[in-house]
């Protein structure tokens, strides 16, 4: 248990940002604490941390347990769920100040896997989720028009008060680390925007699985959860056959697997099989 947290930990902290530049679409992008100590992950193995945590609520607690960490920031509060009457209207992820500075934060963190798809037209629309329901420009225009403008309502700005912090003193930011997946025959192309460290391995069909059919290679599928460990940290391994019928079973359910793969020169390999 405590291995693989700390994997799942180093594994979203070495996760670099999807975008190169500090500013891209209006955004301003949160630049991580210049020292991480990787002992921050003894905060999250505490009675609050449950195993059965989902992917999005894992990493909020490791970005949490890095800012606890951290000399430069504090946070204040977070996840903080905006109501009005009976309705949600949205949620905070983190407010935080920098203590240098006494500047006061909105962090939106987002930690995305997304491949890239060239049969779709636009080129920042290419990026979509593994099992086509989410995309990256879906996720940009929700902070645009739903996360950000909520710092700004008549209900945010009453519980802002309540803890002696005004809307117009707050400075906007996101996180936004992905692991990216293209086709191989893109391997030399230029993705606009992106930042290249990002891009981790390739997308494949189940038909073209069969070339992974090797003599000496090793499978194994990740839970979601595990997705951001580096595949060199695994510790259980499958045959061509036995993960060929996992990736059958998932598509059934129209869910595209992240294959990590194991070579017989020592060497790691990361590939999504698409159900689509």
């Amino acid at each position: 248990m405590y291995n693989r947290i700390t994997n799942q930990f180093e594994g979203f902290i070495n996760t670099p940002s999807i975008f190169e530049n500090s500013k891209f679409s209006g955004f301003t992008l949160f630049i991580f604490p210049n020292k991480i100590s990787y002992n921050s992950s003894n905060q999250i193995l505490d009675k609050n941390f449950s195993k059965n945590l989902v992917l999005g609520k894992r990493v909020e607690y490791f970005f949490s347990a890095v800012i606890k960490d951290s000399s430069e920031y504090q946070i204040i509060v977070h996840n903080i769920q905006i109501n009005d009457k009976d309705r949600t209207l949205g949620e905070l992820d983190f407010i935080m100040r920098e203590l240098e500075t006494s500047k006061i934060l909105h962090i939106e963190l987002m930690y995305k896997f997304y491949v890239y798809d060239p049969e779709i037209r636009v080129e920042m629309e290419r990026w979509i989720g593994p099992n086509r329901k989410d995309s990256l420009l879906k996720k940009i225009e929700k902070v645009k028009t739903n996360q950000f403008p909520l710092l700004y309502t008549p209900e945010t700005e009453k519980y802002l008060q309540s803890i002696d912090i005004g809307s117009e003193d707050i400075k906007q930011k996101i996180c936004f680390k992905a692991s990216l997946f293209i086709p191989k025959k893109f391997k030399s192309y230029n993705f606009p925007h992106i930042n290249k460290e990002c891009i981790v391995g390739f997308w494949i069909h189940l038909k073209n699985f069969s070339e992974y059919n090797q003599e000496g290679f090793e499978f194994f599928a990740p839970e979601k959860q595990d997705w951001p460990i580096d595949p060199k940290n695994g510790e259980e391994w499958f045959s061509f056959k036995e993960v060929g019928e996992q990736i059958q079973n998932l598509h059934l359910s129209k869910k595209s697997p992240l294959i990590w793969i194991k070579k017989i020169d020592g060497s790691f390999e990361r590939i999504i099989v698409v159900w689509w």
